[in-house]
């Protein structure tokens, strides 16, 4: 069984949308790596690759939680 590489948004390494983390997750690359490019991009393209990253948000689909985690325990019921 292969597993498809699809670019997702990131659910979990997220700092506002989750597009570097999920570039990151697509490429391999360390998630800091991407964000630092994106930021020094922005200064050095006078704001250019801040539409790059909203538009990255708004067409990138949410990545679904792994069916491989467990989910967490219910709470307990209060105790009398």
């Amino acid at each position: 069984m292969t597993t498809e590489k699809r670019l997702q948004r990131s659910i979990d390494d997220r700092w506002i949308g989750g597009v570097c983390g999920g570039l990151a997750d697509y490429t391999g690359v360390d998630a800091n790596l991407i964000r630092l490019i994106v930021v020094v991009g922005t200064i050095l393209g006078f704001g250019s690759l801040i539409v790059a990253y909203i538009v990255a948000w708004l067409i990138m689909p949410k990545a679904d939680p792994s069916p491989y985690e467990p989910t967490p325990p219910a709470p307990a019921p209060p105790s009398e």
